[in-house]
């Protein structure tokens, strides 16, 4: 007896992905699932045992805190006719928290938090952040007031367990990682691999956007045949676009594509690249494991458990250009080396990364006591 709330649940980003996969890969005996959510962009969307209560979500600047307000109502509605026991709230954004009922359990899930994309969570600063200081410190405000009436947390990473421990956060912390739909990410073997490197995900500065332009750079530099697919969009994507504009002929940038797109860019590529310097969990990067790719990352903690040198991918350590150069055209001069990094990354989500798997360890963070 579960109320979801998140007001972004039809767009494409990573917080709607998790929660498709979820709902998609729940267990036939679950409990009632209500899922609260905004109506923009709406697209039909069914999973048994689930209903979904559709709020309007305009386009003004005030439409989220209208959309709280209403999300809150619904709330106090399902609870006091016993239809709900716990709240699960998803963050960000981080308005709707603000505006939850007291007396009703909040399980939060934190998928990110405005400490790590700041990017204060490492010692050494990777990245300016998209916010002010006066910004960030409301929004810190914000998540204090949100983890001071939460009863549990489910963070995606150690990394996340270790922001909200940051946050002076004293109840229970549960680790339970993204996952991929290795149904749907499914290798073809039959497909021509036409890209040699493929970047994707959203084009932003804390996804390391500028370090990706600097890793193209050396890749054409060291290989002026190499063919490169940057999929995704984001704020930086113009900056991106102009400075790679020179280099049409190894380098394509796809823009915004639909989430069953990235299927086919996975099947066409032969290494996953990424120089994100902040995440939850990277979907992609657990996309294209699914999808038998060998992946070449930054050394995060966030990758940890996923990513594991020698047997599932490459990691590298931040902004040491020259050896990601190194180590990708190494990769892809070596077939043998790339298809068995591809083949234990596909099997570690399976066996550990696979929604019906997830799906069950979520739930049971519901079933103890608060």
């Amino acid at each position: 007896m579960i109320a979801i709330v998140y007001p972004q649940f039809y767009g494409v980003g990573g917080i709607a992905r998790y929660l498709d996969s979820f709902l998609t890969n729940l267990p036939a005996d679950h409990p009632p699932i209500y899922l609260i959510t905004g109506d923009e962009h709406q697209t039909a969307r069914h999973y048994a045992g689930v209903e979904i209560i559709h709020l309007p979500l305009a386009a003004h600047r005030l439409s989220l805190v209208v959309w709280s307000w209403q999300a809150r109502k619904q709330l106090i509605h399902l609870y006091q006719a016993g239809k709900i026991k716990w709240i699960n709230l998803h963050f960000p954004p981080l308005i709707p928290g603000l505006f939850l009922p007291k007396d009703i359990p909040v399980v939060l899930t934190a998928h990110t938090t405005y400490l790590g994309m700041s990017g204060k969570f490492y010692t050494t600063k990777h990245f300016d952040s998209q916010w002010g200081k006066y910004s960030l410190a409301i929004k810190a405000w914000m998540e204090y007031r949100i983890f001071s009436r939460t009863q549990k947390v489910i963070t995606l990473t150690e990394q996340g367990r270790q922001e909200v421990l940051a946050y002076e956060f004293k109840n229970a912390i549960t680790v339970i990682p993204n996952g991929a739909d290795t149904a749907l990410f499914t290798p073809d073997t039959s497909v021509d691999k036409d890209i040699d490197v493929l970047f994707c995900g959203r084009i932003e500065l804390r996804k390391g956007s500028r370090s990706m332009v600097e890793l193209c750079l050396q890749l054409i530099t060291n290989k002026p045949d190499i063919r490169i697919a940057i999929v995704g969009y984001g704020d930086d994507y113009a900056w991106v676009k102009d400075k790679l504009l020179p280099h049409a002929n190894n380098i394509w940038l796809t823009g915004k594509v639909s989430f069953l797109e990235t299927v086919s860019y996975y099947n066409r590529s032969k290494v996953y690249v990424s120089t994100s310097y902040y995440e939850g969990l990277p979907g992609t990067c657990l996309e294209a494991m699914a999808m038998g790719l060998p992946v070449v990352v930054w050394d995060f903690l966030f990758y940890r458990g996923l990513v594991v040198e020698g047997h599932t991918g490459v990691l590298v350590t931040p902004n040491d250009y020259a050896a990601m150069t190194q180590k990708t055209l190494a990769l892809l001069a070596n077939p043998q080396q790339m298809s068995m990094l591809g083949q234990h990354g596909r099997a570690l989500l399976e066996a550990e990364y696979h929604w019906a798997k997830l799906a069950k360890d979520v739930l049971r963070v519901f079933e103890t006591p608060d």
